[in-house]
């Protein structure tokens, strides 16, 4: 395990990770809940100091959209908690491996080249994932 979590925080990322990327599938998902696990391994940048899974996903400002979403007032299914167990067992997926953030720029916009001062890692569907410099989270790298 990447990262100790209460069965309420497993819910809270689960949840999480079905409003923002639920429309995108699975993958996207996933993707999401690996920017959700760097942050909490990050001690850069707005993330310094976020001692647990519910810090991160409730962080303001540097946050996550989703919280806001009604996909994610609802209680997470077997499915979505499965997929968050495989981001905290370590399972990573490109363009997120890296990736501190995202977001998604709208149909048929190209993604900027940095975000918060991050590069472009890529782009998976409708998500733009961004990941510091080589050096800057060597936790994450």
């Amino acid at each position: 395990m990447l990262i100790n979590y209460t069965t309420k925080e497993l819910d809270l990322m689960a949840r999480l990770m079905r409003a923002e990327a639920l429309s995108d599938g699975n993958l996207a998902m996933l993707m999401v809940g690996n920017v959700i696990v760097n942050r909490a391994l990050a001690t850069c940048d707005v993330f310094k100091n976020r001692t647990s899974l519910y810090n991160i996903i409730y962080q303001n400002p540097g946050g996550f959209s989703g919280v806001n979403s009604s996909l994610f007032q609802s209680s997470s299914t077997t499915n979505e908690k499965n997929l968050a167990k495989r981001c905290l067992k370590g399972e990573y997926f490109h363009p997120a491996t890296h990736a501190l953030w995202f977001y998604n720029p709208g149909n048929n916009v190209s993604c900027a080249n940095t975000w918060y001062n991050q590069q472009l890692s890529g782009r998976y569907k409708s998500h733009c994932f961004y990941m510091p410099d080589s050096g800057v989270c060597p936790e994450i790298r």
